[in-house]
């Protein structure tokens, strides 16, 4: 256990100052990410939502501690049969950090570094306990000798635990503390949008206890997204580059981003793998400038059809063409949240927001490359893995309040939750208890079709086991389905159904 605390702590000190990416665990967890089979990461994504990647890396803990138990009793028992597990282990944190994309042979150095020093110390180690056993069984007379090999083989061990802990916190903390990236964005003043968002209206929030805000705070937004570790991207150094088929290719940088007009739009987005009633959906200000113009400056190919967004960490989206061209879908290369510099985790400098097309084919952070393309050739991350091509956002509804299981006082209760038309609106939210007639409930106002709408229903409980449901209808006339669909592949549906209880 301490040799491969030991292995790990130096990987992750050096690889500050090789790459941020060139860290071995965080290599794996993407390696582990990008080949666990579609249904299984639905599955968990579904079962614990935006804690998924806290899941994984307490499943890769528990896995490592027992290969270093195996490793540990290995060396001691049949040397060098430990040392060869944990230089194989070491290989393979290799193989997974030179295989991400943009690294290179020098990303396997940290790794390497840790191991070296890793065998060292489980060597040493299991040579300092093997002394200590073998005194043991001496005798009494040799108790001395035991009790000095006894603590030669501690305090090697306590000393080499506490060096690694302290390392390994201490790389963490400067790569947080010292990131350029933290100091350039608290930094930033973004200009004012030269086409501002209309206000949003007073009647938007209804302002009930259990119900979603209007407006998602940032810190409150939801986050899924296959980045283990966050992408550094220092906007000093961000480019965007629009290939592939275009008359022009073309390059902006964020100076030039930011000295372009900006727009200011309201938009809710939603995430493919939420399931009906889930919480995987966020409304929030985004500043930015249209998709559309900076394409129009390389000038599409008749061809194309299909942009193909890459990340910095080499995640790609592959988003429908027209949409971006759309001169009615605020499809934006946004750098604002809420009024702030986009958070890290929310793709800093620089992502995509597209509203009407859930994140998976849209919704690209850290975006580095829009490639013009088409959908017969070429395909995103996930369409890759199972999901659809396409991905619009469906007609949905969710309650809030009352939550699920919920024990009630009999008399007047508020039922309240958010439905989402993306670039459609919402026109009617209804509402039924225990399969009986539809009552429709009030709607809140809000500043855009392309958010949600906060609605409320005004029921009187009466005692008893009562099931509500909820269903919505856009603008368009369409209700949504109650069909049962899970996410797989373009998006989960049917009705929110809830379970109370009033006595």
């Amino acid at each position: 256990m301490l040799s491969a605390v030991v292995t790990l702590a130096l990987a992750e000190l050096a690889s500050l100052f090789v790459a941020p990416a060139s860290s071995p665990l965080f290599a794996v967890g993407a390696w582990i990410v990008d080949l666990t089979p579609l249904g299984f990461k639905t599955w968990i994504i579904g079962l614990v939502g935006t804690a998924d990647k806290l899941v994984l890396f307490i499943c890769l803990g528990v896995l490592l501690l027992v290969l270093a138990l195996v490793t540990g009793v290995a060396e001691l028992e049949r040397p060098p049969v430990g040392t060869i597990v944990l230089v194989a282990v070491a290989a393979i944190g290799a193989l997974a950090v030179v295989t991400r994309p943009s690294a290179s042979i020098v990303w396997a150095l940290p790794t390497a570094l840790g191991a070296a020093v890793g065998v060292w110390v489980l060597r040493q180690s299991i040579a300092r306990l093997r002394r200590w056993r073998e005194s043991q069984s001496t005798g009494e007379s040799a108790a001395a000798v035991a009790g000095v090999d006894r603590r030669s083989f501690l305090t090697f061990v306590g000393v080499g635990a506490a060096a690694a802990l302290i390392v390994g916190i201490g790389s963490q903390l400067t790569s947080a503390a010292n990131s350029a990236v933290v100091t350039v964005r608290e930094a930033l003043h973004l200009p004012k949008p030269a086409v501002p968002a209309p206000s949003v209206p007073a009647g938007a929030e209804l302002d009930l206890p259990g119900l979603a805000t209007y407006v998602t705070p940032n810190a409150a937004f939801y986050r899924i997204d296959t980045a283990l570790q966050v992408p550094a991207v220092n906007p000093n150094d961000w480019h965007l580059r629009v290939v592939g088929m275009v008359d022009r290719e073309t390059t902006l940088s964020f100076a030039e981003l930011l000295a372009l007009p900006l727009t200011e739009h309201m938009v809710t987005l939603a995430c493919v793998s939420n399931e009906v009633g889930g919480d995987l959906i966020g409304n929030a200000s985004w500043l930015g400038y249209p998709i559309r113009e900076i394409l129009k400056r390389a000038g599409p190919s008749g061809d194309a059809d299909m942009v193909l967004s890459r990340s910095a960490d080499g995640w790609t989206a592959g988003t429908p063409l027209d949409v971006l061209l759309d001169p009615n879908t605020d499809a934006l290369l946004a750098v604002g949240m809420n009024g702030k510099p986009l958070p890290l985790e929310h793709g800093f400098p620089v992502r995509m927001v597209v509203p009407g097309l859930y994140g998976y084919v849209s919704a690209t952070k850290w975006v580095v490359e829009l490639k013009l393309t088409r959908f017969a050739d070429e395909m995103g991350y996930w369409t890759d893995k199972g999901w659809s091509a396409r991905g619009p956002v469906k007609t949905e509804s969710r309650i809030d309040t009352p939550r699920s299981g919920a024990a009630l006082s009999p008399g007047r209760t508020a039922v309240a939750g958010v439905a989402w038309a993306q670039h459609t609106g919402i026109d009617r939210v209804e509402v039924r208890i225990d399969g009986g007639s539809w009552q429709r409930a009030r709607l809140a106002d809000s500043a855009s079709a392309d958010t949600w709408r906060q609605w409320v229903l005004d029921w009187d409980a009466s005692a008893g086991d009562h099931t509500i449901e909820v269903r919505a209808t856009d603008a368009s006339g369409y209700t949504q389905t109650n069909a049962e669909a899970p996410p797989v592949p373009d998006g989960a549906t049917g009705w929110h159904r809830i379970s109370v209880s009033v006595s």
